[in-house]
């Protein structure tokens, strides 16, 4: 591999703040940047920007015109050499002449793994690979998971009290956190291809599970909302099949399906763990074939500890207000009986800040 040079980092590194411009619509494609360079200086930039229209390559070049023959292309996510929506980004980078191509990561989607740096490779295009590779890889990380095991990043979120409380006995649970944090929690929602939670939450809180702040611009997008339902309980006149976007309902017995099904849900029959919960693995395989890279999980105790116990959790996110609530309150996670500190679940706290009035606590589990 070539050795990067710091003008080569900055343009990457530039390159990844433009991807995350599609973070709330790009969704199920990857999140991608590109810049453009000529001489040691940036001619045009782009990224992509909403599913099914173009990509950073094609929006660079076009803002590069003439520019783009004999340049240097950065770009986070190796170029697609496929027909999918658009055409193959590898053909258009050709076709404009460029001469060299630094790419952040490799593509691992089956249909584009390395072909991509072969078709241009044979066509006379220098081609460097890894710069910036763990960034490139993290901006994507729920994409990556979903093309390579066929499921999506399950990401939690949970608003708790200082002692760890999430709702009081009766199940009142709003609002534990300040609005800077409920504000902050609609850009995770916009940034996920689906939204879960269990039939408890909604028969408790009725939910939304809806993005409601139009400055976050998902294009008419919004995240699927998933409720797992073993006993098909969910109203007909809950508030989140009265709203836009699409609600599935996860159950063990479908047969009761036509009231959900007339009322806008769509019904899918689940099978039922050893303990008589529905298998939350088997959902998320099938959110994997809906083409869903990150789920997140709104949930009370019981479908937060079924996802923590079957291993199914890859990052939390836990909003901690500055009060107490007690102990004849419910807990974030209800698990078997953990009875040595040896039982405990490690984590990487990956970063805490504070929002509003409010901690927010990120992390994830080790390994």
């Amino acid at each position: 591999m070539s050795a990067f040079s710091d003008f080569d980092r900055a343009c990457m590194a530039r390159a990844l703040r433009l991807a995350a411009n599609g973070r709330y619509a790009a969704h199920p494609n990857p999140m991608v940047g590109c810049v453009i360079a000529q001489e040691g200086e940036i001619v045009a930039e782009g990224w992509h920007a909403v599913a099914g229209e173009a990509h950073a390559e094609i929006n660079a070049l076009q803002a590069a015109g003439d520019r783009a023959r004999g340049s240097t292309v950065f770009v986070t996510l190796e170029p697609c050499v496929h027909h999918g929506k658009t055409p193959p980004c590898t053909d258009a980078l050709i076709g404009a002449g460029v001469a060299e191509v630094v790419v952040g990561a490799e593509d691992p989607n089956p249909r584009v793994s390395g072909a991509g740096f072969e078709a241009l490779r044979e066509a006379g295009i220098r081609v460097r690979t890894g710069l910036l590779q763990p960034e490139a890889e993290e901006l994507n990380r729920g994409f990556i998971k979903r093309v390579t095991a066929g499921r999506p990043r399950v990401r939690i979120k949970i608003a708790a009290s200082l002692d760890g409380r999430t709702a009081m006995a009766s199940g009142q649970s709003q609002w534990i956190t300040g609005p800077d944090a409920r504000a902050d929690v609609q850009e995770w929602r916009a940034a996920s291809g689906a939204v879960m939670t269990g039939i408890g939450t909604v028969l408790v809180d009725n939910p939304s599970l809806t993005v409601r702040d139009p400055a976050l611009d998902l294009h008419g997008r919004q995240p699927l909302r998933v409720v797992l339902d073993k006993g098909l309980r969910m109203p007909v006149s809950a508030k989140m099949l009265t709203l836009p976007g699409k609600t599935v309902v996860y159950c063990a017995d479908d047969g009761k399906r036509g009231p959900l099904q007339d009322a806008g849900a769509e019904v899918v029959k689940a099978p039922v763990r050893h303990d008589g919960l529905i298998d939350a693995g088997w959902v998320l395989d099938d959110l994997g074939k809906r083409e869903v890279n990150d789920v997140l999980i709104e949930a009370g105790p019981t479908l937060a500890g079924s996802l923590l116990e079957g291993g199914h959790l890859d990052e939390l996110v836990i909003y901690q207000a500055p009060h107490i609530m007690g102990s004849e309150t419910k807990a974030m996670f209800r698990t078997p009986e953990w009875t040595r500190l040896a039982d405990r679940l490690a984590l990487d706290i990956t970063d805490l800040r504070r929002v509003g009035t409010d901690l927010r606590i990120t992390a994830r589990l080790k390994d």
